[in-house]
Order: C-alpha cells, then structure tokens, then sequence
C-alpha cells in the first residue's frame, strides 16, 4: 500500500510488542528488528511490552514446563524497559509503552532510577464486564495514555466456552444500542472513546471493519454510561492461567 502510494507511511500509526521470549536486554533489539523486517518498515510508532513477565529464549513461543506454566527466562522488567529505551535513541521506535501491567508494575517502572523514557501507553484487557476503573484512572494521572483490547469480550477465543457471558448478546447492552440504532459492537466501543481510552477491535470483515470507524456520530449519555459500567464483574477473556506462577504476573493485584 504504502509503495503503490496508496498511503503515505508518515499517515499510519503503526503499533507493535515486544513478545516474552525477547525479554532479556541482550535480545531485545533483535526481537525488534525482526518485526520490522516481517512488516517491512524502518520503524514502528509505539512499540509495547507485550507483557511483564519474560520467558525463556528460543524458537517455542510460549515455552511451557510439565505443569503448563511459562518458564521464566529470570529477567527483570526494568532492565527489558532499559533495553527498549535504547530503541528509541536508535530511531527504530518512535514511543515505547507496555500492555498488560498492573498499578505496581507501572509504579516501578516510573521509579526507576535514571529512567529516560516513560511509557506512553498501557494496553489493557477492558469491556464492560472487566470496567478497569481505578487503573485507568491511575495511569490518566500520570499521563500514560490506555488502549482497550478485547473491546467486545473476544468471543472468538478457541478457549472460549459456550457458558461464559456474552457482551454482544447481554440484554443491556442490546438495549442501548436499539436505543441509538447502533449496533452492540458500536455501543461497546463508543463506551471506551467516551472514557478517553483508545479502543482496538480485531475484525477481517470489510463492513464490520468499516462500522468500527462510525463511533463519531453519536454519544451514549451518562444514565447509559452508569449502565455500562455497571455490568462489571471483572470477568476476564484473558486470565492467563499459563503464567499463574511467574514471579511477574500481574493479574494477583486489585488493579
């Protein structure tokens, strides 16, 4: 696209992470450089710590010991974060931030000693069933943007179970959406815009893709808000049991 002049590189914002097995400092670089390579590009805008906890090195993605739990690579996150810094001074990163860490993590981080960059986003599981307010309030006051994933409950996991509860089809939320003739998935991420939280919906459907776009022309009003928001029930999509056990799991914490 970018070379049939279609669009202009500098017109994308282009979002990547940084995946477990890259985690120690001396690989981080690499882990880098290969994700330009597959996408082809000089640079990406932000790039993400894709989570805290380190895995160990090599080509098995989720290295997995006999009681399914990812085995650690012993890394710290603060010296993977150090890693990363630099590559911002290398120009192959514009901004760097982290997804799924918890206020502790992010408290470390923003204390480190001789910290040059702070992460500029969190990327974190959010829906209406999962609402995440005191951690999104913790990062807006400190000036770290976040970004929703599984806006609508991703229910299309291959470990999804036919008994969880369904965003899309919860009798709330199909009201609301009746109400401004939107549909479930439009309400559920106007709910994100409206909280000044960027949403990112998955979808390979040209409709729905073009549907994701049309969250500007309408606004949920506070009683629906209040509605929304009180649905949660900190169910999550994402409860990564595979890391349980990892010194760094971030999900044992309130927020």
């Amino acid at each position: 696209m970018i070379d049939q002049g279609v669009v202009k590189r500098e017109d994308l914002f282009i979002v990547s992470k940084l995946w477990c097995t890259f985690h120690l400092p001396s690989l981080v670089k690499g882990g880098c450089e290969k994700t330009l390579r597959d996408l082809k590009l000089d640079y990406v805008d932000l790039y993400l710590m894709h989570f805290p906890m380190g895995t160990k090195p090599g080509d098995d993605i989720f290295p997995l010991d006999e009681h399914n739990q990812v085995i650690s690579d012993g890394s710290n996150f603060l010296d993977t974060w150090e890693a990363m810094e630099e590559l911002v001074d290398a120009g192959l990163v514009k901004a760097i931030g982290i997804s799924n860490f918890n206020k502790d993590q992010i408290e470390a981080l923003l204390n480190k000693p001789g910290l040059k960059y702070k992460p500029v986003n969190n990327q974190i599981e959010c829906h209406p069933y999962l609402t995440q307010v005191k951690l999104i309030n913790y990062c807006h006051s400190k000036g770290i943007s976040v970004t929703a994933y599984s806006p609508l409950g991703s229910p299309d996991r291959p470990w999804a179970s036919s008994d969880e509860p369904s965003l899309l089809e919860d009798p709330k939320i199909k009201a609301i959406a009746d109400k401004y003739n939107k549909s479930p998935a439009q309400v559920l991420m106007r709910f994100h815009t409206q909280r000044n939280v960027i949403v990112i919906a998955k979808s390979v459907t040209p409709h729905r893709v073009k549907e994701n776009f049309q969250l500007f022309d309408f606004e949920l009003s506070e009683e629906d808000m209040e509605t929304m928001l009180s649905l949660n029930k900190n169910w999550r999509g994402f409860p990564m049991p595979w890391a349980s056990k990892h010194k760094d799991f971030p999900l044992n914490t309130e927020y």
